[in-house]
């Protein structure tokens, strides 16, 4: 039998199409395709921002496209392979001649002391690009995006600084002969206007755009107020950080500049300067320091008592030694306001409740050996009682609250 018909019977008669065969075509790039991609991936970039990519670490996806050109730009055979598709003069000439070349560096090992020496010596090109095709993602859609994420508030050129530079440097000053101080940062310590410190830079949180109020998700996450803030830094720059990002680096490593206590005495001048002999007289509201040898007391610092009084306070203190108020003790006056047109029990009840958490805790007996606890001692540097009296006679007081911690006045 022929052998040649009977194998072209078998091949003829296929019904079930088993001898139908395709070869497969792979869909894997090759090396040249994959280092043309991560090219044109730098161009597109450039075509974008209309630069090179940067060593930018606040841009992972830039980052990485910057060291994939340094790596090229440090092939001569990559360089060779991928110079017609160089639209934007990234890459440096080099002589057809060289290309196969091995460099001298090369020739030698490199020492490695640091961690910048190790990325640097890419001299296998492992860090450089994906030749290889290592971000390859066969079951990933091809037609995907990666999502916009919030733009990152970077600091730029202040256009306008002159108008802030002479404000920084009263604010240092302020803060050199003490008239300011710098305490903790709290999360209500933030409002347009304040000035704070990070990172050993002062800047002025001149304003907040809230674009979101606190509220709950029909799941009951709770989503924070948020919005973005205008900052302006004394080196000359300014950023647009989201209000919340501004809090984490505050609590993280920041402070609050305090209040110019002369600006606030300013204030109290202007409100009352306009008291006539029309004006009713009240009363006396007055600030008192003890002279007591009990070391109980003697040795508390910033002690003081906040007090009213219809009568002249010389003529009030003048048997202090005999009164449990006074601490058994003889006093000295630090300072006296007069009080016209206003309640000064209301005015004396404010003040300790402003206080309230430095009251002090401290039984006083008699002569009669009658124990008593004064209500009326604070434990609080008298600049600030003086700031707080101020604030309260000028009506501010509901926007500030006293930080028993740092013995300071901050904002609510």
């Amino acid at each position: 039998m022929d052998k040649e018909k009977i194998l072209d019977d078998i091949f003829n008669s296929d019904p079930l199409g088993l001898l139908n065969f395709k070869p497969k075509v792979s869909n894997t790039r090759t090396a040249d395709e994959r280092l043309l991609s991560s090219f044109q991936e730098i161009n597109d970039f450039v075509n974008d921002n209309g630069k090179a990519p940067e060593p930018n670490p606040s841009s992972i996806p830039e980052l990485q496209l910057y060291y994939c050109l340094k790596g090229l730009r440090e092939d001569e055979t990559k360089i060779g392979l991928l110079k017609e598709h160089d639209i934007h003069n990234l890459l440096p000439n080099i002589k057809t001649s060289q290309v196969n070349e091995p460099r001298a560096e090369y020739e030698r090992p490199k020492e490695i002391n640091t961690i910048d020496d190790l990325l640097n010596d890419d001299s296998l090109g492992i860090l450089g690009g994906d030749s290889e095709g290592l971000f390859d993602f066969k079951h990933t859609p091809k037609d995907y995006e990666r999502a916009n994420a919030d733009f990152v508030a970077r600091r730029k050129p202040c256009k306008d600084f002159d108008n802030y530079e002479s404000i920084f440097k009263a604010v240092q000053k302020d803060l050199a002969n003490g008239k300011r101080k710098l305490i903790e940062f709290k999360q209500q310590n933030l409002q347009e206007g304040a000035f704070y410190v990070h990172n050993g830079v002062l800047f002025l949180l001149e304003k907040i755009d809230i674009s979101h109020k606190e509220h709950y998700k029909t799941d009951g996450t709770r989503v924070r107020e948020d919005g973005r803030t205008m900052c302006i830094f004394e080196n000359g720059t300014q950023s647009n950080m989201l209000k919340r990002s501004v809090e984490k680096i505050l609590y993280a490593n920041g402070r609050v500049v305090t209040q110019n206590i002369d600006k606030v005495n300013e204030d109290f001048i202007e409100t009352f300067s306009n008291i006539t002999s029309e004006d009713e007289e009240v009363g006396y509201i007055y600030v008192l320091k003890s002279k007591s040898k009990d070391e109980r007391i003697a040795t508390i610092q910033d002690l003081y008592k906040i007090g009213y009084s219809k009568m002249d306070i010389e003529e009030r203190i003048k048997n202090a030694e005999k009164e449990p108020t006074y601490l058994m003790a003889p006093v000295s006056i630090q300072g006296v306001w007069k009080c016209f047109n206003m309640n000064p029990q209301k005015l004396e009840q404010l003040l300790h409740n402003f206080f309230g958490n430095t009251c002090l805790e401290l039984d006083i007996f008699d002569e009669k050996g009658k124990r008593h606890t004064p209500r009326e001692w604070f434990i609080a540097p008298i600049e600030v009682i003086e700031q707080a009296i101020e604030l309260i006679i000028n009506g501010k007081i509901i926007n500030y609250k006293f930080d028993a911690d740092n013995m300071t006045i901050i904002g609510k």
